[in-house]
């Protein structure tokens, strides 16, 4: 898959091809509804699939400080991986800043249609973009007409009952729903970044951790708990305890940290990157009485992940 800055430089193909414009954060079971029949139209007509999206996340450029900020599911490094496997064969990303923010809707897709020869152009059901979201499908029809592509609107997709939305996923995230969330991503969460050095509380307790730090700074962080986790490092990928939250039983910190534990393993990994994909909350984050009252249920913890070893093969094997 090719990755396009837009505005630089001319259009590298030959071929025609069917677009769709979005942030597409999470790249989540609705995007990839959309992506999934663009892909079948494009074999079908001998067409390049293109998603045209945005970085910095425009919801990031244009906080108010009377909303809560915007946590992102995916970095577009992760974006962009996501779309590659799923089938798309560039992703046209554009610089989004507070000036292109200005930029009217149909001079946006007159611009586009000059870079990308486009033959067919498709919308989500709830899909706007441009100056106050002028870009819609009346307008985008009216164009095509005039530019010459034709305009396919894709209904909803919804996953038990449910429509899927980047929104709803941060949600059920936040809620600490690792398994909702995941179904509607169609794979498991993940949260990438590097480890760096804590405390060192872990190892005096015997339960050596690695904190990490993730690669985006915006990038969401679920609920407070414990959960099952599986660590990719290099090409291996590891079992897991995860632990995210403020540690009450030690500390009286109040940002919470991603502490992860992994299972039969001891290598030294500090300044490296690691996957951390959750699979499933154990429970919330709790005060203890005590450092034994603590262990004791670290080590139910531990068993309980054990036992959830099976069900992740099996989730890799679907």
């Amino acid at each position: 898959m090719n990755v396009l800055t837009f505005g630089q430089g001319a259009w590298p193909h030959k071929q025609k091809a069917c677009i769709t414009v979005g942030t597409f954060d999470g790249v989540h079971r609705g995007h990839q509804g959309v992506i999934s029949y663009m892909r079948r139209m494009a074999d079908a007509e001998g067409l390049r699939v293109v998603v045209v999206t945005f970085d910095p996340h425009p919801q990031i450029v244009l906080a108010r400080p009377d909303r809560e900020p915007l946590a992102l599911l995916t970095s577009i490094e992760e974006r962009c991986e996501r779309l590659s496997n799923v089938g798309v064969d560039d992703v046209v990303v554009i610089p989004f800043t507070t000036e292109f923010a200005q930029t009217p809707a149909d001079e946006f897709v007159r611009k586009l249609v000059s870079y990308i020869d486009v033959q067919h152009f498709f919308i989500g059901h709830d899909h706007a973009f441009g100056k106050n979201r002028g870009g819609n499908e009346e307008l985008l029809r009216h164009l095509g007409a005039e530019l010459g592509f034709y305009v396919e609107r894709i209904p909803p997709l919804e996953t038990e009952g449910i429509v899927v939305s980047s929104t709803l996923v941060r949600k059920t995230l936040k809620s600490g729903d690792i398994e909702l969330a995941a179904s509607m991503l169609g794979s498991p969460y993940i949260v990438r970044g590097t480890v760096v050095k804590g405390d060192g509380r872990g190892s005096t307790l015997g339960i050596p951790t690695a904190n990490v730090v993730p690669a985006e700074p915006h990038k969401l962080i679920p609920a407070n708990g414990v959960y099952v986790v599986t660590v990719r490092h290099g090409d291996a990928e590891y079992l897991a305890m995860a632990n995210i939250g403020v540690r009450p039983t030690f500390t009286s910190d109040t940002v919470p940290i991603l502490e992860v534990h992994i299972l039969q393993f001891d290598n030294d990994i500090y300044n490296t990157t690691l996957d951390v994909k959750f699979h499933k909350r154990l429970r919330g984050e709790q005060k203890f009485g005590s450092r034994e009252e603590f262990l004791a249920q670290l080590e139910q913890d531990k068993q309980q992940t054990i036992i959830y070893q099976h069900l992740i093969q099996e989730w890799r094997n679907s």
